[in-house]
């Protein structure tokens, strides 16, 4: 495995991650899916049984993994089916949770970022695909600066959340809320797309064409 510190990487700098993603169109070709999702080891086992599915899947098609490097919780799960399945996979970790020996070991490579912030900055950059799997507060901030950046037109990349046991109901729901309420305009909505399963993601990223999204200031 390709371990990657990006404080002694010039490749990896943060002068060098583009401050804008570039606009995307999905073609049938192996793609970069980034997925965030839960390092809980204590969720129900059907989030667990959806993670290894997505890793599976994303094996089968030869998309390559990129994730957040544990090896615990939904992470571990998806990327031990991927590995299994004979897929790729890229793990980026901060320098502070590699420290706590949590690191996936599996991996084509694994990059130790400075920060959090570094971190995602790489997983953005390098991705084609963002989903979500079910997660806790870093899943929910990963996910919605991927959507906050799509609303200022700095990406046209597909945003899929997998609703696994409605767990993303309520959140969806908020969104709604926040619309009506005239928080964020109506072309918010689409944004994002809610899949109820692992193929009805895929299939949504393999079909995806990206639609310029209206101003964020107009109502």
């Amino acid at each position: 495995m390709k371990i990657t510190f990006t404080e002694n990487a010039n490749n990896y700098s943060p002068n060098s991650i583009p401050p804008v993603l570039e606009a995307h169109s999905i073609e049938a070709k192996p793609l970069k899916i980034c997925v965030f999702c839960s390092s809980s080891d204590f969720v129900a086992d059907s989030y667990f049984v959806e993670a290894r599915s997505l890793g599976e899947s994303l094996a089968k098609l030869n998309h390559h993994l990129v994730f957040g490097g544990s090896n615990i919780g939904l992470m571990g799960a998806l990327a031990s089916a991927t590995k299994q399945a004979g897929g790729k996979i890229t793990g980026v970790i901060p320098r502070l949770i590699f420290d706590k020996k949590i690191a996936i070991n599996f991996a084509d490579e694994l990059i130790v970022t400075v920060d959090l912030r570094e971190r995602k900055a790489i997983m953005e950059s390098m991705s084609d695909v963002f989903i979500a799997l079910p997660g806790g507060f870093g899943t929910l901030e990963e996910i919605c600066e991927i959507i906050t950046l799509k609303q200022l037109h700095c990406h046209q990349k597909p945003v899929i959340f997998i609703n696994t046991s409605g767990y993303y109901d309520a959140f969806i729901e908020f969104f709604s809320h926040m619309v009506n309420q005239k928080f964020a305009n109506r072309s918010a909505n689409g944004l994002f797309f809610v899949a109820g399963s692992v193929s009805e993601a895929l299939e949504y990223a393999k079909s995806y064409r990206p639609e310029v999204p209206m101003e964020k200031w107009v109502g």
